[in-house]
C-alpha cells in the first residue's frame, strides 16, 4: 500500500540458510518451504469444492477470527504500534470481508454463466455453447504492513481467492510475523472443524520465500500490496517466468484532491479540518491518504489547516524502515527551494510528526515527478492555483491514483473536474475524504500505474474475485460433464445469460 522500501523489504526479510540437493544444485530452506506449501495447496482439491462449501468455510474463518479478537488485537498492537481500537475495528472489517465473499459465492453471478442454444441457420452455424469462469489455481498473496488483518493473512486478496476456489499461499509481512503465524494457526483449526482442507491455506516468510513463491510453476497468480519499487520487482519477476502469470499489485497512490474556490469560500475551516483528520489518520499510513491537495490562492486554506492541526499528535510508524523513509522523504521535500513549509508538528522520540508543504502550480508542473512520488506517512502537499487554467494544467500531469476527490459548493458544475480526475483515478469522491474503503458490490479500489498494475481490476469489493478466475467454454458437451451451474433448467438458480437474455432463478 505504498510504503517506501527496497524490493527485498517488500518481498520479505533476511535470506535463510542454504542446503544442497543430491544433484549439488543449491536450494534454500525458503525454497523448500515454498515447495511444500505450494504442492500441498495445489493437491488440496479446493478447486473442486462446491460454492456452498466455500461460503460455509469463509463464514467459519470469520467466526474464528472474531472469537480470538482480544488475543489477536493485543499481539497486533505489540508488533505494529497501531491502537487496540483501530485493530479491533480491522478485525471486524476482515470478518465482514470474509462473510461478504461468502455471499458473493452463494449468489453466483460472479461466474458469468452464459448459454447459447445451437442454431444451424446462422453463418457459421452455432453449436451448443456454455461458458463460465473457473478458478485459476494456487494464488500467492503478499501481505501488507499497514493493515495487519484486512490486507494480510485473511485479508481481501485471500478472501476473494478462496471464494473463487483458489488455494492460497500467503507471504507474511515482516512487520507482523507473530500475528501472521497465529492467524494461520487459528484459520487451520477453523477450516478443519468446518470440513475444509487445511492445506488450502499456507504461510511462508522471508525474502527468498517471496521470490520463490512468484517463480513456482504451480502458482497461477499473485496479489501484492506494498511499495511501488518492491511491487515492480515482483511484477517483472512474474512476467519473466517461462510461463508468465498475472500480477495484481496495489502500489503507490497520491490521491489528488481539488478544493474549488466556491467550496473554500463556503466553509474553508470544515474542509481543512477534514483534510487534517484524513492525512494524519493512523500516521498517514493509508493507501488512500490525500497526499496532494489543490487549493485556491488567497482562500485562507493554509491558515485554516494549521489551526486544524494544532492538536495533531506525532505517531510511531509501523516499522523502522517506514519511519526512516518518511523522515528522509519529508525532509527532502521540505528543503526544496520551490516549496514553503506550512506546518511541522512537534516530533516525539521515534515518532513522525504531521507535515504540510505548499508550492505553486507552475513549480508543480515543472517538477511534477518529484511531487507525485508517494511519501508514506503524515505528509500532504498543497498546490496553490490562481485560476482554472492553472488548475487544468496541473491536473493534466497527474499519474494514476486509487482515488480523486472534489470539494465543491452546492449546485456547482464540476463536470470538467470529474473528467480530469477520472482520467487517472479509480474512484471519485465528492465532498468527502478517500480514507476508508467500503466493502460493497459497486466498490472499485484500483487505478492506473503506479496505483495498481491492472487498473481494470479491484482489490476491494465483489469483483475482486474476478482476478482469480479464467473462462472455459463447453461446446456440444455431454450433460454429464457440465458443471451444475451450466446445466439445463438452471437447477442451482444462479443468474445466467441464456441466448442473450439475462435470467435468474431455477426454471419452473
Amino acid at each position: 500500500m505504498g510504503e517506501t522500501s527496497t524490493a527485498a523489504d517488500a518481498a520479505g526479510i533476511a535470506p535463510r540458510d542454504e542446503q544442497r540437493r543430491d544433484d549439488d544444485a543449491v536450494v534454500t530452506d525458503a525454497e523448500a518451504e515454498v515447495e511444500i506449501a505450494v504442492r500441498f495447496a495445489a493437491a488440496s482439491g479446493f478447486d473442486r469444492s462446491t460454492r456452498d462449501d466455500r461460503a460455509r468455510w469463509l463464514t467459519a474463518l470469520a467466526e474464528a477470527l472474531e472469537a480470538h479478537r482480544d488475543e489477536l488485537v493485543a499481539l497486533g498492537a505489540e508488533e505494529t504500534h497501531l491502537s487496540p481500537g483501530r485493530l479491533s475495528g480491522e478485525v471486524t472489517r476482515t470478518a465482514t470481508q470474509l462473510r461478504f465473499f461468502a455471499g458473493v459465492v452463494r449468489e453466483g453471478s460472479y461466474l458469468e454463466a452464459t448459454l447459447d442454444a445451437p442454431d444451424p441457420s446462422l453463418t457459421p452455424p452455432r453449436p451448443d455453447l456454455r461458458r463460465m469462469l473457473r478458478p485459476l489455481g494456487v494464488v500467492a498473496v503478499f501481505a501488507a504492513s499497514n493493515f495487519p488483518f484486512a490486507f494480510s493473512v485473511l485479508g481481501n486478496d485471500t478472501a476473494s481467492a478462496l471464494a473463487a476456489g483458489c488455494p492460497v499461499v500467503v507471504k507474511a509481512h515482516p512487520g507482523h510475523p507473530r500475528l501472521s503465524r497465529r492467524v494461520v494457526q487459528i484459520a487451520h483449526l477453523a477450516l478443519v472443524d468446518a470440513g475444509a482442507p487445511a492445506t488450502a491455506l499456507a504461510l511462508v516468510d522471508g525474502f527468498d520465500a517471496g521470490t520463490a513463491l512468484v517463480r513456482h510453476p504451480l502458482v497461477s497468480a499473485v496479489g501484492f500490496t506494498g511499495s511501488t519499487r518492491g511491487g515492480r520487482a515482483l511484477f517483472d519477476l512474474a512476467s519473466a517466468r517461462p510461463a508468465p502469470i498475472p500480477f495484481y499489485g496495489e502500489l503507490g497512490s497520491i490521491n489528488p484532491v481539488v478544493v474549488t474556490s466556491a467550496a473554500a469560500a463556503a466553509d474553508v475551516a470544515a474542509i481543512a479540518a477534514g483534510l487534517a483528520g484524513s492525512f494524519t489518520r493512523d500516521g498517514g499510513q493509508y493507501c488512500t491518504k490525500p497526499g496532494l491537495v489543490f487549493v485556491p490562492e488567497g482562500a485562507g486554506f493554509e491558515r485554516a489547516l494549521v489551526v486544524a492541526l494544532a492538536d495533531a499528535p506525532s505517531q510511531t510508524l509501523l516499522t523502522d524502515g517506514i519511519a526512516s523513509a518518511f523522515d528522509s522523504g519529508s525532509a527532502a521535500l521540505a528543503a526544496r527551494d520551490d516549496v514553503e513549509l506550512v506546518f511541522a508538528g512537534d516530533r516525539a522520540t521515534d515518532a513522525a510528526a504531521p507535515t504540510v508543504i505548499a508550492t505553486t502550480t507552475d513549480d508543480f508542473v515543472a517538477d511534477h515527478e518529484a511531487f507525485l512520488e508517494e511519501c508514506f506517512g503524515p505528509l500532504t502537499v498543497l498546490v496553490r492555483y490562481a485560476d482554472e487554467a492553472a488548475l487544468e494544467a496541473a491536473l493534466a500531469v497527474l499519474d494514476g491514483s486509487l482515488t480523486g476527490t472534489i470539494h465543491h459548493a452546492p449546485g456547482e458544475d464540476v463536470t470538467a473536474l470529474t473528467e480530469a480526475l477520472a482520467r487517472v483515478s479509480g474512484r471519485i469522491v465528492y465532498n468527502g475524504w478517500p480514507t476508508g474503503v467500503a466493502i460493497a458490490w459497486a466498490q472499485h479500489h484500483g487505478g492506473g500505474w503506479p496505483a495498481t498494475t491492472g487498473s481494470v481490476h479491484t482489490s476491494v469489493g465483489a469483483t475482486a474475485i474476478r482476478r482469480w478466475l479464467t473462462p472455459i467454454a463447453f461446446q456440444d458437451a455431454p450433460a454429464g460433464v457440465l458443471p451444475p451451474e451450466l446445466a439445463d433448467g438452471n437447477p442451482l438458480g444462479i443468474p445466467r445469460r441464456e441466448d442473450g437474455v439475462l435470467a435468474t432463478g431455477a426454471a419452473e
